[in-house]
């Protein structure tokens, strides 16, 4: 079909041209009063070519640019993972989370037994002490607080944060070719 700028203009089309208005004003094409005046023609204009009148005088741009190649597709080497010495997660968030809620629950279990009279049976240590000598055995040993599933994709190679799966990497519920 050959183009004619006489054919109405859908609120696709104008939306498509206030999007690339934008654009252009964050490059520093458009000064804010040249923008104002555009994006107010392109969402009265009735056909196309008065659209394509508002970008007649600016660069084509692509809205929707592949990523840089800044991000990776394949995991890179991070300091630190896998070795168990030095402990440099010990004061992060998750622990600091896991020991607070700890902490909490304890709390809660303990008060409850001194509300309920404090007789001879200390039942909260049943809740206490376990859970508690867990969480200090992991974090003497340095262990990671994540879930398996998360320490086998990280440990088999496979995506770690912010990377990019590549062609041939395999994800959940894509069989691999």
């Amino acid at each position: 079909m050959a183009y004619d700028p006489n054919v109405r203009a859908s609120d696709a089309d104008r939306d498509r041209v206030a999007a690339l208005l934008r654009e252009h004003h964050a490059q520093g094409r458009l000064t804010p009063e040249e923008f104002s005046d555009r994006l107010d023609r392109a969402f009265a204009a009735r056909t196309v070519g008065e659209l394509d009148e508002l970008l007649a005088d600016l660069p084509a741009i692509d809205l929707y640019r592949l990523p840089d190649a800044a991000l990776t597709r394949r995991p890179r080497p991070v300091q630190g993972r896998g070795r168990r010495t030095g402990h440099p997660g010990r004061r992060s968030a998750a622990w600091r989370a896991a020991w607070g809620t700890w902490f909490t629950a304890s709390l809660v279990c303990f008060v409850i037994w001194v509300l309920a009279g404090a007789h001879g049976y200390v039942w909260p240590l049943w809740v206490a002490l376990p859970w508690g000598a867990v969480l200090a055995g992991s974090w003497i040993t340095g262990q990671a607080l994540r879930s398996e599933h998360a320490e086998r994709s990280i440990g088999s190679g496979r995506l770690g944060q912010g990377e990019l799966p590549g062609p041939g990497d395999d994800l959940p519920g894509r069989p691999g070719r």
